[in-house]
């Protein structure tokens, strides 16, 4: 395959658009001339089409990219059938675990669809609060950085590290936002076409209000503001999530990633195709890997996600836990890690020769040795995380008041041990004679004193009792599954719940 797809920038909508026809199924271009019609039909007649608005979301993976192909399609189509078309948005939204190679995919996929330089496309990139004109090399902001970094680590210390408390919970609140700056940035869009189906919608929908309702948020308000109101019942339960974690006292932290609502000037009506097409890539490999130039990188593509590298640490931090909290080996962890990961990928009916990809990298030890300085390498140059802030974030010493200290010092870091007294006394905030101690418990948990006290007033959170907004919010959260392990205490086989992508 070619570095990059050779499409002619000067091509005519004609040539392009059988170009991509060719890829596409007798049933899936009538499913695109059905949203054609829909779309038509809800403007008010083909004229009016030039003065509308579509959004697709674009987080740079292979199911997405599908999304942005079918509705280029269609787009096409009006133009060819009508002479009038909308215009298209797409955003893409961003974080600390976006890796570069996500937005070459991204850069090649527009290339392809021939959507840099037309005039009919907004092409967006959207870091956070920042929304920019979509660029491959756009430096991320070190602010998104700073921001997702301080995410992971006091999400990880609640959790002990557990795969999606720690990299998704955050970052599904950001996704809330996203959608609330894309759809309503400029003006807004009429409609945002999507892949889930109306039954994902509705469960999606409805597990969100019971959180909300939980919170003691008004939900039929909220039901009574359609797509609005959804996003403020996630502003609400975003709130209390991060007063939970940050204290009360942290406002600035809670009001930096409150999620954007939009106003009531307009509502962009929801439109999905899943019914009409298939989301297996390999049912259109060739669309998706040859003519829209998709690569599956080696971090980009990690485990279900082939838009994120966080899976990648995901399954380091189950194996730097197995090592260093249950004195177990590093290759058990990962090996129960693996477990789950062939379960959701299975699940999510990815091909077989994705999921062998996926695994193949584990699949010798001097492959998991590999691998773990592979991740290792990421989390140190994209979160400036280290493996002594990583360990002690499995370890989780600093919860429930220090009720693991002493055992992680004695553990990972004797030549402290001895010296717990004067680690409490930094954690508790007294002033004398705990510089030192500070300085320490900062270096090895990149983490700052505010921070480190307020996980130490913080419980360690019990996902088996739904008493905090993190362990209910992975109770609703499909992405778990129980793996085969062993009882540090007693050496015998169990089975543990964890989640991960």
């Amino acid at each position: 395959m070619n570095d990059q797809p050779t499409q002619d920038p000067l091509l005519s909508d004609r040539e392009r658009y059988e170009q991509l026809a060719a890829f596409l199924s007798d049933i899936e271009l009538k499913g695109m001339e059905a949203v054609g019609d829909r779309l038509v039909e809800a403007v008010g007649g083909p004229d009016l089409l030039p003065g509308r608005k579509v959004m697709v979301a674009y987080g740079g993976g292979k199911d997405s990219t599908y999304v942005v192909a079918f509705v280029r399609a269609v787009q096409l189509h009006l133009q060819l059938t009508h002479g009038h078309t909308f215009v298209m948005r797409v955003a893409n939204m961003r974080h600390a675990g976006v890796p570069l190679a996500v937005m070459e995919n991204i850069h090649r996929v527009y290339e392809a669809l021939g959507l840099l330089d037309d005039e009919r496309a907004e092409l967006l990139t959207i870091d956070h609060t920042e929304i920019r004109r979509f660029r491959v090399d756009l430096p991320l902001p070190e602010r998104l950085v700073n921001l997702n970094r301080l995410d992971v680590l006091m999400n990880g210390h609640r959790s002990a590290g557990d795969g999606r408390p720690t990299f998704c919970n955050s970052c599904n609140l950001a996704v809330a936002d996203f959608y609330g700056r894309a759809a309503w940035w400029q003006g807004g869009v009429d409609v945002i076409m999507t892949g889930d189906s109306r039954r994902e919608q509705a469960l999606y929908s409805a597990w969100i209000m019971r959180l909300a309702k939980a919170s003691g948020i008004d939900v039929e308000e909220c039901r009574r503001m359609g797509f609005q109101g959804l996003l403020t019942a996630l502003r609400g339960i975003g709130d209390a999530y991060f007063r939970e974690l940050f204290g009360a006292d942290r406002e600035a932290e809670v009001t930096e990633r409150a999620v954007s609502t939009g106003d009531r000037s307009m509502q962009p009506e929801f439109v999905s195709i899943y019914d009409m097409v298939s989301y297996r890539v390999h049912d259109h490999w060739d669309l998706i890997v040859e003519f829209l130039g998709f690569r599956f990188d080696d971090l980009a593509f990690s485990f279900t996600e082939s838009d994120c590298a966080n899976p990648t640490l995901m399954a380091h931090l189950r194996g730097l836990r197995a090592q260093y909290v249950e004195s177990r080996t590093y290759e058990a962890g990962i090996s129960e890690y693996l477990e789950l990961a062939d379960a959701m990928m299975r699940k999510k009916e990815m091909p077989e020769n994705l999921i062998r990809l996926a695994l193949s990298r584990y699949d010798s030890p001097a492959k998991i040795v590999e691998r773990r300085e592979v991740a290792a390498a990421y989390a140190r140059d994209v979160f400036g995380l280290s493996e002594a802030a990583l360990t002690a974030m499995v370890y989780s010493p600093f919860t429930d008041g220090g009720a693991r200290l002493e055992g992680f010092v004695e553990s990972c870091h004797p030549e402290m041990a001895g010296r717990t007294a004067e680690l409490h006394a930094a954690l508790r905030g007294d002033d004398a004679g705990a510089d030192e101690a500070a300085e320490w418990l900062e270096k090895i948990s990149a983490l700052s004193m505010t921070d480190l006290r307020t996980l130490y007033r913080s419980a360690l959170v019990d996902f088996g009792a739904q008493q905090s907004m993190m362990s209910r919010v992975r109770a609703g959260d499909p992405h778990k599954s129980q793996v085969k392990t062993v009882d540090p205490t007693t050496g015998l086989p169990v089975l543990e719940l964890i989640s991960g992508r």
